[in-house]
C-alpha cells in the first residue's frame, strides 16, 4: 500500500472478527466504513469548530480544510497512520494574546504558518536522528509544564471574556458538560463538548424566552442588551458557498508568541502515534518523524488560505480503540464529510451564533483540561517533582506562563505569557542539568531516602 490505496475486505466486511482489528490497510464494506467515516466527523467536530471560534478565524474554513489536512497526511504516511487532522485547541492562548496586541486574523494565521514549517522541521529532525532526540530535548518535565502554562494561561480569557456574557448559562453548561463527561460511556463521553454546545443553545433559547433580552458585555466590551441566541445570520447565509479565505500577515512578535506551542505539538504527536503503534500492533517509530512532518505542513497549508493550525485528533483514536476499525478508508470518507460541510455557510453561520455565556461554560472545562494534561505527562512518566533539578525550572516557568509576566528587551520588543514560560522551562532545564551535580541527574529510587545523602548524614551528626 504504497500511497494508502487498496484496501483488503476483512473477513466478510461485516465487523472485526473475534479477538482481531480491522488494520489500516483493511476495511469492512463500503456502506460501514461510510458509517465510521461519518461517526469520525462527529467525534471531531467539537473540537474542530470550537477552536476557530475561539480564536476568530472562519469555522466554515476550518471544517473544509480539516478535510484537505487529512488527506494530505494520509497521502504523506502511505496510509500507515490512521489519523484525522483537526484543528488545534493549542492555539486559542496565543491567539488571545495576539488580539491583545492589536493583532487580527492575518496575524495570528500568519504565525501559525510560521509554526507549522518549524514544526515541519522538526519532523525532520526527527526522521533523521531517530524518535530519541525527541526525549533528550524535550523530556517529559518540559512537556508538561509547556501543556499545562498553554492551557491555564487561557484562565482570564474564560473569565474575562465568555463568562461575564451571561453567566447562568455558563453555570449551566459548565456543569451539564461536567456530567457528559464522567457519566456518560463510550463514544457519547466522546462528543461530551459538542452535547455541551448543543445544550447551551437550547437553555440560551428558553432563557430568551422566559427572561427577554440580557443586558451584559460583548466579547469583553461595554455591557449592552442584545438577544443570548441570535440567529438572525442564519437565515441570510446560503446553503452552498465558498468559506471566506484570507492570506496570512506576518508580525515577529506574534510569531514569538506562538512558537513555544511546537513543544506541546511534537508532544502530541508523538503520543497519538504510538497510541496508534500500541492499538494496531504495527511498529510506527520510523514514521514518528515523518507524521510530524505531514502536520506541520498540513499547518502551512490551511494557514496559507486563514485556516487554523491542525494537528492529530485524540477524539479519533478514541473512536478506533471503541470500534478496533482503524481502516484509513474510514478516514478518507471523514475528510470527504468535512469538505462537504465546509462549503455550507448555513451551517458556518449556526456556529457564528453559538451565544458567549455557553463558551463560557465550555471553556471553563476545555482550558482547565488543557493544562492538567502537563499533569497528566508528569504522572504518565513518573516524573519526580521532588529534585529540584525538575522542580525550579518548572516552578517558574509555570507562574511565567500563567501570570503573563514579560520581559521587555525595548520599546518595540517584550517576551511574556506563553513564550517566556516556555523558553525559562526549556533553557533553565537544560542549563541547570549542565551543572547539576551527578545525585540529581541521576537519583536514587523512589524507595531510597527522601533526603540527599548530605542532607541526611547533618540530621544524623545532630541526633
Amino acid at each position: 500500500m504504497k500511497v494508502g490505496f487498496g484496501w483488503k475486505l476483512h473477513g466478510d466486511g461485516r465487523a472485526p472478527r473475534p479477538g482481531a482489528v480491522v488494520r489500516p490497510d483493511e476495511r469492512l464494506s463500503w456502506g460501514r466504513t461510510v458509517g465510521l467515516g461519518a461517526q469520525h466527523v462527529v467525534a471531531m467536530f467539537g473540537a474542530t469548530f470550537v477552536a476557530p471560534v475561539l480564536m476568530g478565524l472562519d469555522p466554515n474554513l476550518a471544517v473544509m480544510v480539516s478535510g484537505v489536512a487529512t488527506v494530505f497526511f494520509l497521502l504523506v504516511t502511505q496510509g500507515r497512520i490512521p489519523s484525522y487532522l483537526g484543528s488545534s485547541l493549542s492555539f486559542v492562548g496565543v491567539a488571545a494574546v495576539i488580539k491583545t496586541q492589536g493583532g487580527d486574523a492575518a496575524t495570528l494565521t500568519g504565525a501559525l504558518l510560521v509554526v507549522g514549517a518549524v514544526l515541519a522541521a522538526c519532523g525532520a529532525v526527527v526522521q533523521g536522528f531517530g524518535a530519541k532526540v525527541i526525549h533528550a530535548v524535550l523530556p517529559p518535565v518540559v512537556t508538561g509544564a509547556v501543556v499545562m502554562l498553554i492551557g491555564f494561561n487561557l484562565a482570564p480569557v474564560a473569565a474575562g471574556t465568555y463568562w461575564p456574557q451571561d453567566q447562568w448559562t455558563a453555570l449551566l453548561v459548565m456543569a451539564f458538560t461536567a456530567l457528559a463527561l464522567v457519566v456518560l460511556r463510550g463514544f457519547w463521553s466522546r462528543i461530551a463538548i459538542f452535547l455541551g454546545l448543543l445544550f447551551g443553545y437550547a437553555v440560551s433559547w428558553l432563557f430568551d424566552r422566559v427572561f427577554g433580552k440580557i443586558d451584559s458585555p460583548l466579547g469583553g466590551g461595554a455591557s449592552t442588551e442584545h438577544w443570548r441566541l441570535d440567529l438572525s445570520g442564519v437565515g441570510k447565509a446560503e446553503w452552498i458557498g465558498l468559506p471566506s479565505l484570507h492570506a496570512p500577515s506576518f508580525s515577529a512578535s506574534a510569531v514569538l508568541v506562538a512558537l513555544p506551542v511546537v513543544v506541546a505539538l511534537i508532544a502530541e504527536n508523538a503520543g497519538h502515534v504510538k497510541a496508534v503503534s500500541e492499538m494496531t500492533g504495527d511498529p510506527l517509530d520510523d514514521r514518528m518523524g515523518t507524521a510530524i512532518m505531514a502536520d506541520g505542513a498540513a499547518t502551512v497549508l490551511s494557514t496559507a488560505v486563514g485556516g487554523p493550525a491542525t494537528t492529530t485528533y485524540a477524539e479519533n483514536i478514541g473512536v478506533m480503540a471503541a470500534t478496533r476499525v482503524y481502516s484509513t478508508a474510514a478516514y478518507w470518507c471523514a475528510a470527504a464529510f468535512a469538505i462537504l460541510f465546509g462549503l455550507c455557510p448555513k451551517f458556518g453561520a449556526v456556529v457564528a451564533a453559538i451565544p458567549g455565556g455557553v463558551l463560557g461554560g465550555i471553556t471553563v472545562v476545555l482550558y482547565g483540561m488543557i493544562g492538567l494534561l502537563g499533569a497528566q505527562i508528569w504522572i504518565h512518566n513518573k516524573v519526580d517533582l521532588a529534585n529540584p533539578l525538575n522542580l525550579v525550572p518548572v516552578a517558574a516557568g509555570v507562574i511565567v506562563g500563567i501570570g503573563n509576566v514579560t520581559l521587555e528587551f525595548t520599546d518595540d520588543f517584550e517576551l511574556g505569557g506563553i513564550a517566556l514560560g516556555t523558553l525559562i522551562t526549556l533553557l533553565g532545564y537544560h542549563g541547570l542539568r549542565a551543572l547539576a551535580p551527578a545525585h540529581l541527574k541521576h537519583p536514587q529510587p523512589a524507595d531510597g531516602p527522601l533526603l540527599d545523602e548530605g542532607t541526611s548524614g547533618y540530621d544524623d551528626d545532630r541526633g
